[in-house]
Formats: C-alpha cells, structure tokens, sequence
C-alpha cells in the first residue's frame, strides 16, 4: 500500500506515541511511511505531553526538555510542513522548531507552555497563515506576544487566552489592567472567537475589543471581575451569537443550587402528606 494511504490510516486510529514506539517495527513499507512526512502534517501530541510530566512528577525540568525533544524530531519528520499542532508544557526550543513550519501551520494550541515573549516576538513573523491559536495558561507571555501575534498573523479568527483564576496563581507576568486587551483590539480585527477567561481587563479594555474586532461572534469572559459591563456594554456583548459574562459560571451554580433546594422542599412536602395520611 502507498504511503499516502497507509498514512492517512494510521493517523486515524493510532496513537502518536505507539506510531513512533511501534508501528514503524511491523514491516519495512510501515517503517517508510512513519519516518516520512505523510504522518506528520498533523501533530497532536498533547496527551502523551500531560501523561508525561505527570510521570515526571511535575516541575521535573528534564521533563521539559524531553517534550521539546521529541517535538524536534516529529517536527523534522514532517519536513517542516506541520499543518496543526498541539502541545503542552513546550518550551521555548520547541516552539522554536515548530515556528519554522512558516506558512503551513494554521493551528496552533500549546496550552501551559513555558515559552517566553523573546521567542514569541522573534519566531511570529514566520506564522503569517495562523488561523487559530491557543496559548492560555502560557504565564510567561505578556501583551508583547499577543501584539506579536496578532501584527504578523492577519488570519487569525480562532484565540483562546484564558489564564489561572487570581487566588490560583502562583508567579504571574501577565499585567494587570487592559494591556493585553488593547494588544487583542488593537491587532486581530479578524477574531470570530475569543476566549478570555479570567484576564484583568476593565470595561476599557472590552470596549476597545468589541469596537475593533467587528467580526466577533463568541466571546467568553467568566472570571473576568474587573468587568462591569456598565452603560452600553452588556446590549452590545448580547447581540453576540455566544457571550459568556464574568459570572456565568457563578450564575449556573447559583441556579443549580436553587433547583436542588426546590427539589429538597418538594421532597420533605410529599413526605410530610404521605405521614399525615398514615
């Protein structure tokens, strides 16, 4: 079988790690087709990322460098034409690597990773066709990377940027204010769907996003405290297709905990009837 089929098989039903670890020792046509470029215009792995540094007991910096390492060699498999990828935990030499991947890559989630605003601000300007990004959790980014972003990535529709609730975070470079607001509404005009859970803006910061990102359909901001979606603001948010408040999490609990009560009292009231009519 060619090995543009056997790819396309494998990368259905297979997993990252057991394509690398085992496939490729079935036959000398497996062997080709793993090692080649056809397996890897899609990388995910995200999950073999987590199951590792869990193993690593966490904070383990030669876990670390195993996630950029192995990064590096599936990057290089696919002779740099890496379409989408996914990571977590990478740092700043893999994101290095992947970043060479230039025009071909338009997805790009790397989650919790431990990049830098220096490798963010030198490496963009190679991900010019950058459709959808997520660098949430990413504590060691800033405003300086998201304008990096969203300078060189005029494609960009899809962000995720949600970040550690306040009281949860330990050692935080992200400013506090609308910094990385203004850098969103200042640059990605295009966004269709932010994710901005938890960032400290105000209601400047969130005008300033709903006034330049015209083609914004879903905005999700739980956690958001700072916002008070005063004066016009909430209309506006509303006329979004999806629009998640500051407090929508806390609202749904709040429901929950009332419907729970209402049930409690209905139970004890059909207890109380059936006691009676014994």
């Amino acid at each position: 079988m060619i090995p543009e089929i056997l790819s396309l098989i494998f990368t259905k039903i297979v997993p990252v790690e057991e394509m690398v670890r085992a496939v490729s020792l079935v036959c000398r046509g497996w062997l080709e087709t793993v090692v080649g470029p056809y397996c890897w215009n899609e990388i995910d792995v995200e999950h073999w990322c987590r199951s590792h540094w869990n193993s690593c007991n966490a904070g383990n910096r030669r876990g670390g460098l195993l996630i950029d390492s192995v990064v590096r060699k599936l990057v290089r498999r696919s002779k740099f034409t890496v379409g989408k990828f996914c990571a977590y935990r990478l740092g700043n030499a893999g994101f290095s690597y992947v970043a060479n991947c230039g025009r071909c890559l338009k997805v790009l989630k790397i989650p919790v990773s431990e990049i830098t605003d220096q490798v963010v601000e030198k490496h963009a300007e190679l991900l010019v066709n950058l459709t959808e990004l997520d660098i949430s959790y990413c504590l060691k980014l800033t405003s300086k990377s998201l304008e990096a972003f969203g300078k060189h990535c005029k494609f960009l529709t899809h962000l995720k940027r949600n970040m550690p609730p306040l009281e949860l975070g330990a050692v935080v470079a992200s400013e506090t204010g609308d910094d990385e607001a203004f850098a969103i509404g200042n640059t990605m005009a295009e966004l269709d769907h932010l994710e901005f859970g938890f960032a400290r803006m105000t209601d400047h910061g969130l005008c300033t996003i709903l006034t330049a990102c015209k083609a914004l359909t879903y905005l999700d901001i739980q956690g958001c405290w700072n916002v008070r979606l005063e004066g016009a603001l909430e209309e506006r948010c509303k006329e979004l297709s999806v629009f998640k408040t500051p407090w929508t999490d806390v609202e749904s609990e709040s429901e929950g905990s009332v419907e729970n009560d209402s049930r409690g009292d209905d139970q004890s009231s059909d207890e109380s009837s059936s006691s009676d009519s014994a």
